[in-house]
């Protein structure tokens, strides 16, 4: 198992605390975030809503059961579940802003002790555009961050303070990497859980912020 095959799962057990109250709709991010609709527990009824207009996302399909017209918001091939329904960007965005979904598991360049969010630029690269992720921050009732713990340098992504550009100020709830789960509190960021082999003193090594 690679690591983001290993985040991916660890993310999907985020699902199992879905209920009744709640709602069971979730969006999901694009990259690692859609690999979650692989492995998504049994018996929880959840709906995944993609932003470009579909409510009831599939897994990926087997190579040669690909259906172009069938994509995801970051335009990958996806399956259809039954029930399934499709509208306009106009609705979809209607359902974020008007509090509908529960859960969002975004990507992220960075995060900070306080929640803030950066997942849309990288200045000095090409911007396609932010996409609907601020609206996700802010209309969505709950946010979990999937990203690797290190940049590619190996410097650390969870900081005191974001360097770059904000999707979201105090957006985040749960941050989930290779290393381990974290929380976002009022008293600071608290490790909630550790990957298997991995030390209090690896992730802390590995992470800006102190953690409780």
């Amino acid at each position: 198992m690679d690591m983001r095959e290993r985040i991916a799962r660890r993310a999907a057990q985020e699902l199992a605390a879905l209920n009744a109250e709640t709602g069971f709709y979730v969006n999901l991010g694009i990259g690692m975030p859609t690999m979650i609709a692989n492995y998504v527990p049994e018996n929880v009824p959840v709906i995944f809503q993609s932003e470009n207009g579909m409510l009831g996302v599939g897994p990926y399909p087997w190579e040669g059961e690909e259906d172009a017209d069938l994509i995801n918001a970051g335009k990958e091939t996806v399956t259809e579940l039954p029930g399934t329904s499709y509208f306009s960007s106009a609705d979809s965005f209607g359902m974020i802003r008007g509090g509908h979904i529960a859960l969002s598991i975004l990507g992220a360049l960075q995060v900070s002790a306080a929640g803030d969010l950066a997942n849309w630029m990288v200045p000095g690269k090409m911007v396609k555009g932010m996409g609907g992720a601020m609206d996700l921050v802010a209309g969505v009732r709950r946010v979990v961050v999937i990203m690797e713990h290190r940049t590619r340098e190996g410097g650390p992504k969870i900081l005191e303070q974001c360097a770059l550009p904000l999707t979201g100020a105090r957006c985040v709830h749960r941050i989930i990497t290779e290393l381990g789960v974290i929380d976002v509190t009022p008293g600071g960021l608290k490790l909630v859980e550790l990957q298997e082999g991995v030390t209090r003193e690896e992730i802390q090594s590995a992470t800006e912020p102190k953690l409780l």
